[in-house]
């Protein structure tokens, strides 16, 4: 099954639930008020939010397209293209700074995204920063030796920062490609996390000045409205540059998206649908509302 089937598959949920819905009743009714509050009311539903719905609805209403089935496809596709492509640097290492809260599927996400840039031929570190949970060292231990990837790595409890310094360190004097490092999660701390995760800006910036060139926010589609809620923490703690959407997989409801994109202005970068390396795929906009609106399936029903 190539990745699109999959991606279809993860938003089949969100499809019968709420979007096959949305476009049959663009395709059939006259845009009006009840049929305003009703699409309304299935947006808001599929975790598309207050802003980003206010906005598309707006939209519709001041275009008054004779499509506005293509409409609302157009628009979604505008609020979710933004930058999704990553910032890589001219020079040598490109650096990712991994944050999100734990149980987002982060430390999976920098292995796979590891195994990415070694299919692409590059020589990867990963600094293990999560030094409060040995179960991450391990776990991030493994994904280097599947990935032949260059660990770096101190006791449980050690300094994170110091943990940072030593991998952009290492991939600087030795000429390796990219650094991934896999930091905290503790979001119940806000101040310890602010902290420690601007800490390791700092100190790694004495390295390479304009590193991290990456902050991804790895957020659990599951999780919907917290999940945005974790966004909004995340980007007031730290700069944050890109969203990798993980567990996209049937039991989320894609719209969340659609209210990070909209909500937060962060681009999202990658999205999972899945647990092999293969289900971590960029972000692309188009094929993602695709995947969320089948026209045919709205013809069909």
């Amino acid at each position: 099954m190539g990745f699109f089937d999959k991606l279809k598959d993860g938003l089949k949920k969100s499809r019968d639930s709420f979007f096959n819905t949305i476009g049959r009743i663009l395709k059939t009714k006259k845009f009006d008020k009840d049929t305003r509050d009703e699409i309304e009311e299935l947006l808001i539903s599929a975790d598309v939010g207050v802003e980003a719905t206010e906005y598309i609805l707006t939209r519709l209403e001041e275009e008054k397209p004779e499509d506005a089935f293509g409409a609302l496809k157009q628009i979604l596709v505008e609020i979710l293209s933004n930058n999704n492509k990553l910032n890589v640097p001219d020079e040598k290492p490109f650096v990712i700074s991994m944050v999100g809260v734990n149980g987002s599927g982060k430390t999976t996400t920098c292995g796979k995204l590891a195994q990415m840039f070694k299919n692409e031929g590059k020589q990867v570190v990963i600094g293990a920063c999560d030094t409060f949970r040995a179960a991450a060292i391990d776990q991030l231990k493994i994904w280097a030796e599947r990935t032949n990837s260059t660990f770096i790595a101190h006791m449980e409890g050690a300094d994170a920062a110091a943990v940072a310094y030593d991998a952009v360190n290492h991939a600087l004097a030795k000429g390796k490609d990219v650094v991934i490092l896999d930091t905290a999660g503790r979001l119940h701390n806000k101040k310890y996390l602010m902290d420690e995760l601007q800490k390791i800006s700092r100190v790694i910036q004495k390295v390479i000045p304009t590193a991290p060139h990456e902050v991804l926010l790895v957020i659990d589609a599951v999780t919907g409205q917290n999940g945005l809620q974790q966004a909004k923490v995340f980007k007031e703690v730290v700069n944050v540059t890109g969203i990798v959407l993980t567990k996209l997989d049937g039991t989320a409801k894609g719209g969340i998206a659609i209210a990070i994109a909209k909500e937060l202005g962060i681009p999202i970068k990658f999205i999972g649908v899945g647990e092999s390396v293969e289900d971590l795929k960029p972000f692309v906009a188009s094929d993602f509302v695709d995947a969320l609106m089948l026209g045919d399936e709205v013809e069909d029903a």
